[in-house]
């Protein structure tokens, strides 16, 4: 009954929409509108980026992510579509209409702010250093001279640059299309650490189960919200009330707990 009245409620907020549209409004926000009449929702990701989306062994894109955002469409009664892209042309895949959102563990930065509109965080999250099991590094400073890699375009990127004299401290930064591939140079010792978010750096090493470590020592504390084309307001207004309504529902927490192990999301608390 629940998602009957949000979708009735979400139509309604449609055909006013277009209606006003209509009446010569050239500047009305029509995202949520759009979205319900073409009937899908395209959800841009790297899906290289467990546990927020990625491909299992079957060659199906998962996660936390898709499958929050699988209940958000069923609840706006339209298709969820994800739509792989180069996580370093993010922007220009959502400027370009190619997706309605970024939506794969994407960090809010006041840069992005200034180019996009952000629904509310929903997991906070930190930019963390791996390195192999057997490193004798222990924090930051530790890294002096070293080589660091780090996925570019990502949030981790300007985490290095904006933690004081880290970046210069290190002989180099070698960037990778995907933290997969990174941790990858990092066990054969192409690189002496992995910058990038802890939550995904924890999925990795337990899912794998090689020798990584973590530092202590952080470089940003940080928070992943979704987002879309600066101005797509409605749009975002009514993911935020889907996601508010399963928060308080508990679906949120029960899809937090199949991924985590317990509910981490902070959406309504």
């Amino acid at each position: 009954m629940k998602r009957t009245l949000f979708a009735l409620l979400i139509a309604l907020v449609a055909l006013s929409g277009l209606c006003a549209s209509g009446a010569g409004e050239s500047d009305e926000d029509t995202s949520l509108s759009d979205v319900l009449e073409k009937g899908t929702f395209v959800l841009g990701l790297d899906d290289s980026f467990p546990p927020m989306g990625y491909r299992d062994e079957n060659g199906e894109i998962v996660g936390f992510d898709i499958d929050t955002a699988r209940e958000v469409c069923a609840r706006l009664g339209v298709e969820l579509v994800c739509q792989p892209i180069d996580w370093n042309a993010k922007e220009q895949e959502l400027a370009t209409g190619n997706i309605d959102c970024i939506w794969n563990g994407f960090t809010v930065t006041p840069e992005r702010e200034e180019m996009m509109t952000f629904s509310a965080p929903y997991v906070r999250n930190a930019q963390v250093v791996v390195v192999n099991g057997s490193s004798p590094v222990q924090t930051l400073a530790d890294l002096a001279g070293g080589n660091v890699g780090v996925q570019a375009g990502s949030s981790a990127q300007a985490a290095i640059e904006d933690t004081e004299g880290f970046a210069e401290s290190l002989d180099g930064i070698v960037e990778f299309r995907e933290n997969l591939t990174a941790l990858m140079d990092l066990e054969i010792g192409g690189v002496d650490a992995v910058v990038m978010d802890l939550l995904v750096a924890n999925d990795n090493i337990q899912r794998s189960g090689k020798d990584f470590r973590i530092l202590d020592e952080t470089l940003a504390d940080e928070e992943y919200a979704i987002g879309f084309r600066k101005g797509d307001v409605a749009l975002r207004d009514a993911v935020d009330n889907a996601l508010l309504e399963m928060a308080e529902d508990g679906t949120l927490a029960r899809i937090a707990t199949k991924w985590f192990g317990a509910d981490i999301t902070i959406i309504g608390k």
